[in-house]
């Protein structure tokens, strides 16, 4: 068993298709998307003409609630108007979790009870990410008895082993290398580097072993389209990886 795994493309469309260019290049023909597929600034309504005809497994991020819910979001709002009826019925029936190759891999794209709580990653009352506590990364797991389970929304790759020799997978983030926000505290997220990122995931005879992968693409374009929809904060991190 060997597939890709990708998250958070947030309308870069892009970045999408370096990503979905370098996986053909390697050869593998199984992807997986865990959410947030459509919110920002980029082209979602390209992104929505790359990505719904390939039919990939996939389960619902917070953003792609927030299109079906309010659409009003600093990331939604510009994403919506793009979007066919085809595409928003799209959404309306992505799952929360999903279960894939016989019941051995889980997706998500937060957590598997909900879409929003960061699982691998904490913030810090001074607006800083850093690794979430053991303690807390497996109380998110209690109950969920699958050796593979995938996960998003922090945007930051990472892999941790629980107990049970469980493996929890973050792909990083397709097509947003960063962001600000205000909520509970100020805060940023950003990777360094305007790379597209994934993940690849390969069952060996000692379990689930991750990839992951950095795939330059023109993050400079992506940036230009941003910065003239009068998104400069994600132009500059579409631009360097990092956030102003």
């Amino acid at each position: 068993m060997r597939f890709a795994a990708i998250a958070d493309i947030h309308g870069n469309h892009l970045a999408l298709q370096a990503v979905l260019a370098d996986i053909e290049g390697l050869g593998i023909r199984h992807i997986v998307n865990l959410g947030d597929v459509f919110s920002g600034p980029v082209d979602a309504g390209k992104t929505a003409d790359i990505l719904r005809p390939l039919d990939l497994p996939t389960v619902r991020g917070n953003h792609d609630r927030a299109l079906l819910e309010d659409a009003t979001g600093d990331w939604e709002r510009p994403a919506h108007p793009l979007l066919s009826k085809t595409d928003i019925d799209w959404l309306h029936q992505l799952p929360l979790t999903l279960s894939m190759f016989r019941e051995e891999v889980l997706l998500c794209h937060a957590t598997p009870s909900d879409d929003v709580t960061g699982w691998l990653e904490t913030l810090s009352p001074n607006g800083h990410f850093h690794m979430a506590s053991r303690e807390f990364i497996e109380q998110q797991a209690v109950g969920v008895d699958y050796p593979l389970i995938l996960c998003g929304h922090t945007h930051i790759q990472r892999a941790v082993l629980l107990s049970g020799s469980r493996l929890v997978v973050n792909p990083g983030s397709v097509g947003c290398p960063g962001f600000a926000y205000h909520k509970p505290v100020d805060h940023l997220m950003q990777q360094g580097t305007p790379f597209a990122c994934y993940a690849i995931v390969e069952k060996t005879p000692r379990g689930f072993q991750p990839t992951f992968r950095q795939v330059p693409y023109d993050n400079l374009a992506a940036a230009k389209i941003a910065r003239s929809r009068g998104f400069e904060d994600w132009a500059a991190v579409l631009s360097t990886g990092w956030v102003g």
